[in-house]
């Protein structure tokens, strides 16, 4: 029997996926280098998606990795870690994920939706998950700070009706002092 002691780490999730129903690439983020080609990645991808999206269970091995994934509508959103990870771990990263997303999307968690506020997903992910490392697994913190992102937007890339609603704002707490 080997009886080999892995260090400890705190980079638990190689890869999170969202593919839509006919396994496409929606939003793809790999934090090692397991799939270091795009072509390799998409390969792995379609393989995953052929694996698990007739399925109703939650977990997959494949490929000397585990997957957590869970479906709504038309979209699969996937976590991957090695196969020694912690399962509950990465099934918290995913339910963190797709909680966040349901919330910022107002319950309308589909493929049209979520790619109308890919920002918000970019934003997300990157609260939950840095370099591998899980920062966060409350979604109510991530909806918080992505919210708090969103309001430093630059004068430049904010649209007129924005300038115009925060312009009311500013004189409205002006008036009021």
């Amino acid at each position: 029997m080997d009886t080999t002691i892995l260090e400890p780490s705190l980079y638990t999730v190689k890869a999170i996926l969202i593919l839509d129903n006919d396994g496409d690439r929606l939003y793809a983020k790999y934090y090692d280098d397991t799939y270091p080609t795009v072509k390799e990645q998409k390969a792995f991808e379609k393989n995953i998606f052929n694996k698990t999206h007739r399925t109703d269970s939650e977990i997959a091995l494949l490929e000397g990795l585990t997957v957590v994934y869970k479906s709504n509508i038309d979209l699969f959103f996937y976590v991957i870690g090695s196969s020694h990870e912690n399962e509950l771990m990465l099934m918290a990263v995913l339910n963190c994920l797709f909680d966040s997303l349901s919330q910022m999307l107002r319950k309308n968690v589909e493929r049209r939706a979520l790619l109308d506020n890919m920002e918000g997903l970019f934003l997300a992910v990157d609260e939950i998950v840095d370099g591998g490392v899980i920062l966060e697994s409350d979604p109510q913190q991530v909806v918080h700070r992505v919210a708090l992102r969103g309001d430093d937007v630059p004068l430049t890339e904010q649209t007129v009706t924005q300038v115009l609603q925060s312009a009311k704002e500013q004189i409205k707490w002006s008036l009021l002092r």
